[in-house]
């Protein structure tokens, strides 16, 4: 049986060519001796997909059915991509192409475009909003950032669906498009049209046009499409559930009527369809590739049985469930899941913060543990009660890690150095030029901003050391994946809990997992009405559990501020999953939050002392009660007697910054009721 499937491969290039199947379980095997197309691969969440077509690609190699340069391995991600290479050269394999699908189109477009259409590549529009601002001045439009946000959102959604302008009212209308920023369908079309023209005016084209261009150079151009189609024979598509219509295109060109293609992906994990993709190729895959093989993947090596249960009652309450699989876990049993209910925002935050000190102080690092919400406006609430607590965080996004000004600052220094410290190994050479931008070895003592700066500096710093697993790395190979990772949005891991919407955690996964705000109007989202979106929504949550190895929580709040009406309800997609309230329920039904659970050999005394001290604190500063310390704090301080400020540490909720505000009086009250 292979091991757990995030440890990495061991490197195999010296063992026979038949021992790389000796590490793959039965359906991994099958994927792996399926080394001609068309091969259609369904893996649930933690089932080593990875692994396999890893496998897959060196088990062909090694046996010599085709060579490494003959595979173009597509991934949707800078990371998955790097991933990708890794596990190869570890499987004792060089020379396999495995890019994004942007990475893989831009180098194409930029070699041919010299002899097609002569004189130097355009110019990539890395960011659209100026475009879509310029356009929309010239139709005399009023737009604010987010309305200029929301509206280069709906021209991407049209280019990768390959909806022209003229096109675009009808199949908006089609597929029920919300209207962006308040404007019109007949309204955006005009402004897709306009930002065109901008951006023909300025030299430029955006992302989704070099798939395009590609795929139409392909077409219309016998013999550049003879020389891709020479060079690239055996094609694989990773997370195929989310191509998009313009993606699909340039597969079909650099396909050419073949069929040597392999894909992998999960309907149930389809959660971008607002951007444009779809599973329809991956669903229908088999009638457009006759003869194809289709082999499941369904044992979950990632989380426990307790987790993969959950998510697979995720998936079963589907008014129509998706084609894909049913997980079957294959790790020991783990703790429980936790499910919470607060008060109110405020509280749920400061609870999920004292959960999450009690897991670090327990021995979870603080990088193995996230905190995943719906929507980006969820994080300030977490990210507030994460810093009284005193523990580090990091927001995961890579455009707020790449605008960081140490960040580009670094960068350009190396660039600068890259040429001349060609032959310096990579891990010294990142290491001089980083202490040049203010990187140490060792983290400085303050936290905040210094603190902040220097953990961007050692994101690099570990970054250039993974990617020095490959003695041929430079300095220029660590600029190169950096600006890969730029445009694809992807930051270096940065230590700290992660922070992050549920989107942004697709293809992650983490130790411990704490989804929260899991309320009606964030769960499912308020904007999604159809039946569609609301599909879309709970595959949403089933991605985010499925992040989970071992401690996985669940939580909301009632109401949105303290003191407001708690009018919330849970999400309807745990309805007879969440657990039964108990006996305190309110009158017509509504649940009573339990203030505290007290378990064990505990103080009643002790712990009305305690909460009638908070009482006194919050008056004193003028704030709610549940900011001093939360009732399940109390409770832990109750049932565990702490004598000692160690000890006091242990009890989740307390962190350095409430040591040093409460600990001499907590530790008072503690000892007088033990007297």
């Amino acid at each position: 049986m292979p091991d757990d499937a995030r440890t990495p491969d061991v490197p195999a290039a010296d063992l026979p060519v038949d021992a790389l199947l000796d590490r793959l379980d039965p359906d991994q095997r099958e994927v792996a001796l399926a080394v001609t197309g068309p091969v259609c691969v369904l893996a649930g969440a933690g089932t080593g997909k990875t692994r396999a077509i890893t496998h897959r690609i060196a088990y062909a190699v090694r046996t010599g059915t085709y060579p490494a340069t003959s595979v173009l391995a597509v991934t949707f991600t800078a990371r998955a991509a790097g991933e990708m290479r890794t596990r190869l050269r570890d499987l004792g394999v060089s020379g396999v192409q495995a890019r994004t699908f942007h990475a893989a189109a831009l180098r194409q477009l930029s070699y041919f475009w010299p002899q097609v259409v002569g004189g130097a590549p355009p110019r990539i529009l890395e960011h659209k909003a100026p475009a879509v601002a310029e356009a929309a001045s010239r139709l005399g439009l009023s737009v604010d950032r987010l309305a200029v946000r929301d509206l280069a959102s709906e021209i991407e959604w049209a280019k990768v669906s390959l909806v022209p302008a003229d096109d675009y009212v009808r199949a908006a209308t089609a597929t029920d498009r919300p209207a962006p920023a308040g404007f019109d369908r007949s309204t955006v079309a005009r402004l897709l049209a306009a930002y065109e023209e901008v951006k023909d005016a300025q030299g430029f084209v955006d992302f989704e046009d070099v798939l395009v261009m590609l795929g139409h150079m392909l077409e219309s151009r016998r013999d550049v499409a003879e020389q891709v189609r020479a060079q690239y024979r055996h094609f694989v598509v990773d997370e195929y559930q989310d191509v998009s219509p313009a993606q699909q295109y340039l597969l079909d060109q650099w396909l050419g009527g073949r069929h040597e293609l392999c894909v992998v992906g999960d309907p149930n994990q389809t959660i971008y369809s607002f951007t444009g993709a779809t599973p329809h190729h991956l669903l229908t895959f088999a009638e457009k590739h006759p003869g194809a093989r289709v082999i499941r993947l369904s044992r979950d090596y990632r989380s426990t049985p307790q987790v993969v249960d959950l998510a697979n009652r995720v998936r079963a309450g589907a008014r129509r469930r998706a084609a894909g699989v049913e997980l079957v876990a294959q790790r020991p049993p783990g703790p429980p899941v936790g499910f919470t209910t607060y008060d109110d925002d405020e509280a749920e935050a400061a609870g999920v913060a004292a959960r999450i000190g009690r897991l670090i102080a327990s021995g979870t690092p603080a990088s193995e543990i996230a905190v995943l919400y719906r929507t980006n406006a969820q994080s300030e609430a977490f990210e507030q009660a994460l810093a009284d607590a005193g523990i580090g965080y990091q927001v995961r996004g890579g455009e707020r890690f790449f605008q960081r000004k140490e960040v580009r600052d670094a960068i350009v220094l190396l660039r600068g150095a890259a040429r001349s410290m060609a032959d310096v190994p990579l891990p010294d050479a990142a290491r001089d030029v980083l202490t040049s931008a203010g990187w140490s070895p060792e983290p400085p003592a303050a936290r905040g901003a210094v603190r902040e700066r220097w953990d961007a500096m050692q994101a690099l710093v570990t970054l250039a050391d993974d990617l020095a697993r490959d003695p041929a790395a430079t300095l220029a190979t660590l600029v190169a994946e950096l600006d890969e990772r730029a445009a694809a949005q992807h930051a270096p891991a940065v230590d700290g809990v992660t922070l992050a919407s549920l989107h942004a955690a697709k293809g992650l996964e983490w130790d411990a997992v704490f989804l929260v705000g899991l309320s009606e109007g964030l769960m499912p989202i308020s904007l999604a009405e159809t039946d569609a979106a609301i599909a879309e929504e709970r595959r949403l949550l089933y991605v985010g559990v499925t992040r989970a190895r071992e401690v996985l929580e669940l939580s909301y709040a009632r109401a949105r501020t303290p003191g407001g009406r708690g009018g919330r309800r849970r999400t309807r997609f745990l309805e007879g999953i969440w657990p039964d309230e108990g006996p305190g329920r309110r009158a017509g039904g509504r649940r009573r939050t339990p203030a505290v659970e007290l378990t064990g050999d505990h103080d009643p005394a002790l712990f009305e002392a305690l909460r009638e001290w908070r009482t006194r604190v919050a008056v004193e500063i003028d704030r709610p009660a549940y900011t001093v310390l939360v009732d399940a704090t109390l409770a832990g301080i109750a049932q565990t007697k702490p004598r000692t400020v160690a000890e006091l540490a242990r009890v989740r909720g307390i962190g350095p910054a409430k040591i040093d505000q409460y600990g001499a009086s907590l530790l008072a009250i503690v000892a007088e009721h033990a007297d």
